[in-house]
């Protein structure tokens, strides 16, 4: 693949909003697939579909179900309508009081494309901890959705990851992650952090995702 197409094929915005548990961060990713809104829907809410480019997802798939992806977060699912849109609450572990995370994923046919195309949205909202901010930024949840959306593109256009462990051990893979983190500073800065706080956020979200495998267990 073109590691510097897959990533500038992915839309990215950060931003602040008010929840009732106060004020949460917001990351946007927005990218268009060679296919149909109706196929994308089955794509990312069949199960048998799921497992192909994300993850195995089990529980009551339905407005109101309780699912869990595996090794992943579980939660509920609180708005579903189809094929446009479903919002979840996006939850590790226990919940915790006060907290507050939400999934919502948004299709649309593509603007102006000559052919059938569709448009999908994923916005990440979330109360974080601001040490946790202030160490990983957007990255920390970015990069990991980079990942999905580029598994999804992957799959859609018949060239699936087959073994996703090993893929991400692969130069191709830290390359991927390291331009995501990358642009995801861009987008904190863009959002009016400060671009020397960004800096670090991205150097730990690199190396958290993306260490170097040259570096031993002593190394900065």
């Amino acid at each position: 693949m073109d590691i510097v197409d897959e990533i500038n094929a992915i839309h990215r915005t950060v931003g602040r909003v008010e929840t009732p548990a106060g004020e949460a961060r917001t990351v946007l990713l927005r990218r268009t697939y060679d296919t149909s809104v109706d196929d994308l829907w089955d794509a990312v809410t069949n199960p048998e579909r799921l497992p192909r480019w994300f993850a195995p997802v089990s529980g009551d798939l339905t407005l109101g179900g309780r699912y869990q992806v595996q090794g992943n977060a579980g939660g509920e699912i609180i708005r579903c309508e189809p094929p446009r849109l479903f919002r979840l609450t996006w939850i590790f572990g226990e919940p915790v009081e006060g907290g507050f995370s939400e999934v919502e994923v948004r299709l649309s046919p593509a603007e102006g494309a000559d052919a059938e195309r569709a448009t999908l949205e994923l916005e990440h909202v979330a109360v974080i901890d601001p040490e946790r901010w202030a160490e990983y930024g957007p990255g920390a949840a970015g990069v990991g959705w980079d990942l999905s959306l580029l598994g999804l593109g992957l799959y859609l256009g018949g060239s699936p990851v087959t073994d996703p462990e090993v893929w991400g051990e692969s130069r191709e893979a830290r390359e991927f992650m390291t331009l995501s983190s990358n642009a995801w500073g861009a987008a904190a800065v863009a959002d009016g952090d400060h671009p020397d706080a960004v800096a670090a956020m991205v150097a730990n979200t690199s190396q958290f995702y993306a260490p170097d495998p040259q570096a031993g267990p002593n190394a900065p």
